[in-house]
């Protein structure tokens, strides 16, 4: 039988999961069901699979039966469902990481986690090299950086537009340095890649992330480099920008898809 995905949200990542399963769809998996805002509920109809339940009440999601259910809907989101999908016995697939930052709220989810049978599940996104940084946290981590690079388009509405032209920008410029926890919650759109790489690596407060506005900027970058007892890690993955969002890179909601079958796969990675 089929597991069955609810897919939370329907911005730039949720039609664009939605797009890649209809041009691929993943065997041993059934789209069930989709949570949106009650004023989305028009459009997401339309958008929506076929057979696939439509609702704007995380009660009535969770009532559709689901293995897994996606977060694709921002911080808040994750705030709001995560806690309750862990108790349905479902797995939580979180996108915006950046709500993880919060430490209490942080250990509620792994505290439902360890008690339920629904699992907290971190996709890859857009950066690479997690895997490398799990092995190095055994080998001992040391120091841990992750820059992100967008053009300044992709930083208007955050805290760095009231600090900077981002409309005249003629220099690369770095908006932000600090700890991960402080840049996921301040940048909520642009950083959840701060908060995966803090995940997986040194934790929240000893990653320093440094955000970056640069003019020549055609697509999204990010850079972790990391040193261990014996290794050094240097990973750069450069992309375009999700159409509907420049803050998020294209390839996010691909990588949710590829967790899925990787999950399902004879030969699995990781």
């Amino acid at each position: 039988m089929a597991k069955r995905i609810g897919l939370i949200g329907l911005g730039g990542i949720g039609e664009s999961i939605l797009d890649a399963w209809r041009a691929r769809p993943l065997p041993g998996y059934e789209f069930a069901a989709l949570l949106v805002r009650p004023h989305q509920l028009q459009v997401a109809s339309l958008a929506a699979l076929p057979g696939m339940l439509v609702t704007d009440r995380l009660e009535a999601f969770l009532d559709a039966g689901l293995s897994v259910a996606i977060e694709a809907a921002g911080q808040n989101a994750v705030r709001e469902s995560a806690i309750s999908v862990l108790q349905s016995g479902s797995d939580f697939f979180v996108i915006s990481t950046g709500a993880l930052a919060d430490a209490g709220f942080r250990q509620q989810l792994m505290a439902q986690a360890e008690i339920g049978s629904g699992r907290l599940v971190v996709p890859v996104g857009a950066t690479a090299g997690l895997d490398g940084l799990l092995a190095m946290r055994q080998d001992g981590l040391i120091r841990v950086t992750y820059t992100s690079v967008k053009p300044p388009r992709a930083w208007k509405g955050t805290p760095a537009e009231a600090q900077f032209d981002l409309d005249h920008m003629a220099a690369r410029t770095v908006i932000f340095s600090g700890p991960a926890d402080t840049a996921a919650l301040a940048y909520p759109k642009n950083a959840n890649l701060a908060a995966t790489v803090a995940l997986a690596g040194l934790g929240f407060a000893a990653t320093r992330v440094d955000l970056v506005a640069d003019p020549a900027a055609s697509g999204n970058t990010g850079r972790i480099e990391a040193e261990s007892t014996h290794s050094s890690l240097t990973v750069i993955v450069s992309g375009r920008a999700a159409a509907r969002n420049p803050k998020t890179s294209a390839i996010t909601g691909m990588s949710v898809l590829s967790a899925l079958e990787n999950r399902q796969a004879t030969l699995s990675f990781g």
